[in-house]
């Protein structure tokens, strides 16, 4: 069974940076982050199918996340540049090992999530 495992959130000032990793124990498909603000539901952030390194993003973060994923060590990560209060959220890394046609944005096209990391982002 796939078991993903953040790490890296925290709390940073507007403007600055925190990269997220998130490691997983099995091959996978696609994988994703996605992220819930306190009150809200949750988003897709960014994702990435693990074999093409083709990746997509919320319009949101376009420009400031970077996805990237390392087969050989089964990590993916996510570069947060420029972060916003807004981003504020716990961010929760999901994959999947099924051949959709493409890695979706959508929460219930992932089978495996992991526990969350807080991201907290002061103005």
């Amino acid at each position: 069974q796939v078991q993903p495992v953040e790490s890296g959130g925290g709390s940073v000032q507007a403007g600055g940076s925190l990269r997220l990793s998130c490691a997983v124990s099995k091959y996978t498909v696609c994988m994703a982050w996605f992220r819930q603000p306190p009150g809200k539901e949750r988003e897709g952030v960014a994702r990435i199918r693990t074999s093409s390194g083709v990746t997509g993003y919320a319009d949101s973060v376009k420009g400031r996340f970077t996805i990237s994923r390392d087969n050989a060590k089964n990590t993916l990560y996510v570069e947060m540049n420029s972060l916003k209060p807004e981003d504020t959220a716990m961010y929760y890394c999901a994959a999947d090992q099924r051949a959709f046609y493409s890695c979706s944005d959508r929460a219930d096209r992932y089978m495996y999530w992991g526990q969350g990391t807080q991201v907290t982002v002061s103005s």
